[in-house]
């Protein structure tokens, strides 16, 4: 489904604030698979989901998706078929419309129907409270309320609703529940492991915690300097503690996990 091969981006080329953020980065999803990524700041981790999304263009490398080379297709573009959800649950959403106006917006634009003739019909507003209440937070009775009065967690499921209404061909999920409490960043998790899997959704999940990366899905990578030194799945992940999990990253780093943040959040959900 997804394919990277050999993506490098360097930023500020030729001055003193030169980094490379990728690093010949190459990886292959096959359709399906549900990938967790950890990586201390500056890995790479953001960055590799800003180039599949569009937000700039590799220096160097190909990335298809779906067997389409969309290497130099514009963002907007790409946004039709690639779902992404943040870690501000505030930057999904659009906060003076109302939860109906943002599904629609984000249903018309990933079915293709995003001409300024398109119109939601009686069929897609029943459909979208259909949606909304597989989330069990009350919001089918609160369609026509501006988003803005919701809570994170509130904003954060639907913009996970927004990014998968239409089944995005993959779904970038960059820390989407680390802004959020212990127990609504559990809901939202267990929202996103039950749509990802009943939709067989190819997906990418960065996250902080390391339970969830070896919990989570069916693949776990983990990423240094720009590219990727760990990935593991199947067998050989079944029955990985954390502590395997940072021998194996100083083995392919040739250097210890250095990210106090992720190594002290050693409970599930956090």
């Amino acid at each position: 489904m997804l394919r990277i091969e050999n993506v490098s981006k360097t930023f500020n080329p030729g001055t003193v604030n030169e980094k490379k953020a990728l690093d010949h980065l190459s990886l292959h999803l096959l359709p399906g698979d549900f990938a967790t990524i950890v990586g201390s700041n500056g890995a790479g981790k953001s960055t590799m989901f800003n180039a599949i999304a569009g937000t700039f263009l590799a220096d160097e490398g190909t990335i298809l998706l779906g067997g389409e080379d969309i290497t130099f297709r514009p963002e907007h573009i790409r946004s039709r078929t690639i779902g992404r959800l943040f870690q501000d649950p505030l930057m999904g959403t659009a906060p003076h419309m109302t939860i109906e106006e943002n599904l629609a917006v984000a249903y018309l634009r990933a079915s293709g129907r995003s001409s300024v003739f398109s119109r939601i019909s009686r069929k897609d507003r029943a459909f979208f409270r259909d949606q909304l209440s597989l989330l069990d937070m009350g919001l089918e009775d609160r369609m026509s309320q501006p988003v803005g009065l919701l809570s994170g967690g509130q904003r954060q499921a639907l913009t996970l609703l927004m990014a998968t209404v239409v089944t995005p061909r993959i779904l970038l999920l960059d820390e989407h529940t680390a802004a959020l409490d212990p127990a609504t960043a559990a809901k939202v998790l267990e929202l996103t492991r039950t749509i990802v899997a009943e939709r067989s959704i190819t997906c990418l999940m960065v996250t902080h915690n390391m339970h969830q990366a070896l919990e989570m899905g069916n693949r776990t990578i983990m990423m240094n300097a720009g590219r990727i030194v760990l990935d593991v799945a199947g067998t050989e992940r079944e029955g990985m503690t954390v502590e395997d999990l940072l021998r194996r990253f100083a083995a392919g780093a040739g250097k210890a996990f250095d990210n106090d943040r992720i190594l002290l959040s050693t409970e599930e959900g956090i």
